[in-house]
């Protein structure tokens, strides 16, 4: 078994945490074991879609369909808005 060092961690974290673990009876680090497990069980590593994808998504159907151009290490400008 591993073991994890945490340090600086805030005095109400850690007040809050002995509160938790009382409440449940058990020791603080089982406390915080437990939640170690429930946070890495419920967590996934898929990479989240960026946020170009998730506005295509959001607008998909709106007739927005065409591609945008990629501007990465382009200058700014401001957007033209004339008709």
């Amino acid at each position: 078994m591993a073991q994890l060092i945490v340090r600086n961690l805030e005095d109400d974290i850690r007040d809050k945490l002995r509160a938790m673990a009382d409440a449940h009876g058990h020791s603080m680090e089982e406390e915080i074991r437990e939640i170690l497990r429930e946070a890495a069980l419920r967590t996934t590593f898929d990479a989240a879609p960026g946020l170009g994808s998730r506005l295509a998504e959001r607008f998909r159907g709106c007739g927005l369909d065409g591609e945008i151009e990629e501007l990465r290490g382009q200058p700014v400008r401001p957007a033209d808005l004339k008709p």
